[in-house]
């Protein structure tokens, strides 16, 4: 085994960006380029030469393989960085033969190319005929269909769903159970597809619905039962615009829905609407830095938020972030106790969509508040776990890679730069949120002073990005 000091490691990896930019420009193939590299560099394995010559760092190679094993409904395994580098540095040190079909999937190769072979003599018959490694060129094994397909959306039914709340007042003016019942529908089915349109296409369907709902209200010939889940609704209605209006950046606009939201709740008496709208206040004002103010809302909405999900969701989301960005270790620590406990006593713990309260939000918003902290190794750890819960390409995702690349900049300047251009690269401008535009133009500050592989990329990318709503009111399109 070769001995590579830091500093030997440092120039390596100089070099082999130098030599991947080379080989592209000559049309060279990933086989190819990682062949140049492991020429020039003699210290570089073939697996390391085949990741530098894709231009990933470890920590994509992580995350395509977890997008690997969730696109075939299995948990992702337990990979890390230090195993990869194990496996790429140490001759005595071979991933099994799970890891081996992972790591030649996800870089489109079989495992002679990747100088795995040997570790797994005893398995080449099996691979050959169940996953094509027999075949030429470092295309022979394909990525899951799930990467060449178009994602789909449920956006073609927006339209619908309104429409068909549209018919039944026009049989109902002043509205009736079914009303009622087709508006909670229609609620549910905006919340739970939430992250799968553009914030501007699901903001008009939702404020179409609401006017709906209001001209009806407006009636007053409903009796009081139905006025109240009306107004319910209404106050429902009244949240997703709030939030969609805070995920295009429109501040002012989203304290006026929430605050809309926050009044109905109150009017029709239900306490988790209210408590959510005030915790929906808190995020506002958080990201503009007025987490005092943001504390005074969070604690406002627990005042009124039922046991479990709902408390544990204003502990974490609303209370937790400011705590840590105020440096208060000690309350912050209690807060993230007090929202597992409360998750732990729901039997409906985790529940799915924008306002339920998932594994996945829930580990973001401790990422961000140990980020905050200073506690970079339990940032990664649960910004990570984030990530692995969640699609590649998401939202949710988007924000966990770049609360993972914050952790990364003063250390890995490099490696987060690529993640956030990776993010980019994944995520279409309408549906890159506020919140993780905020992110990426936080990193691209604090990676300037440095000249790491990608920084300018990224600067650029930033750069010439669509606005999510322009000068002109216009919403990005693409």
């Amino acid at each position: 085994m070769i001995t590579v000091s830091r500093s030997r490691r440092a120039v390596i990896k100089t070099a082999a960006a130098a030599i991947r930019t080379s080989c592209q420009e000559a049309g060279r193939t990933i086989e190819q380029t990682a062949v140049a590299i492991c020429t020039a560099l003699p210290e570089v394995r073939s697996l390391e030469a085949w990741r530098l010559a894709l231009g990933w760092p470890r920590s994509r190679t992580i995350t395509r393989i977890g997008e690997l094993y969730r696109s075939r409904g299995l948990l992702p395994p337990g990979l890390s960085e230090s195993m990869l580098c194990r496996w790429e540095h140490q001759a005595t040190e071979w991933p099994g033969p799970e890891y081996t079909e992972a790591l030649c999937t996800v870089y489109r190769a079989r495992p002679t190319q990747l100088g795995l072979d040997r570790a797994t003599v005893h398995d080449r018959a099996r691979w050959g005929q169940s996953t094509g490694y027999s075949a030429s060129g470092p295309d022979a094994c394909d990525l899951p269909a799930r990467e060449s397909m178009v994602t789909m959306t449920t956006s073609a039914g927006l339209p619908a769903v309104r429409e068909s709340l549209h018919l039944a007042l026009l049989a109902d003016p002043a509205g009736s159970p079914a009303v009622v019942d087709l508006a909670e529908a229609a609620i549910e089915h905006y919340a739970l597809g939430y992250s799968k349109h553009p914030p501007h296409v699901l903001f008009t369907e939702v404020h179409g619905a609401r006017g709906l709902l209001s001209q009806a209200l407006a009636g007053g010939k409903q009796l009081e039962p139905i006025a109240a889940d009306l107004r319910r609704s209404i106050g429902w209605l009244s949240a997703l615009l709030g939030n969609l209006a805070f995920h295009l950046g429109d501040h002012t606009g989203a304290r006026a829905h929430l605050a809309t939201a926050g009044t109905y709740g109150d009017r029709s008496g239900d306490a988790r609407l209210t408590a959510w709208a005030w915790g929906a206040q808190a995020m506002v004002a958080r990201s503009t830095g007025k987490h005092t103010l943001a504390l005074v809302h969070a604690e406002r909405g627990l005042a009124s938020a039922p046991s479990g999900l709902p408390r544990a969701q204003l502990h974490a989301w609303a209370l937790l972030p400011s705590l840590a960005e105020l440096g208060r270790e000690q309350e912050a620590d209690a807060t993230l106790a007090t929202a597992t406990r409360e998750l732990e006593a729901d039997p409906a713990g985790w529940a799915p969509g924008r306002f339920g309260y998932d594994i996945a939000e829930h580990a973001l918003h401790e990422a961000e508040a140990q980020r905050a902290l200073g506690r970079a190794d339990r940032a990664t750890a649960t910004a990570e776990a984030s990530m692995n819960a969640c699609m590649a390409g998401t939202p949710g995702w988007a924000a966990a890679a770049l609360v993972l690349a914050q952790v990364e900049a003063p250390a890995q300047p490099a490696d987060a730069a690529q993640r956030a251009l990776d993010v980019m690269a994944r995520v279409p401008a309408a549906r890159l949120r506020s919140t993780s535009r905020a992110r990426l133009a936080q990193l691209s500050t604090v990676l300037a002073p440095t000249r790491a592989t990608g920084v300018e990329d990224l600067r650029e990318r930033l750069r010439t990005l669509p606005a999510a709503i322009d000068a002109h009111g216009g919403a990005a399109t693409a």
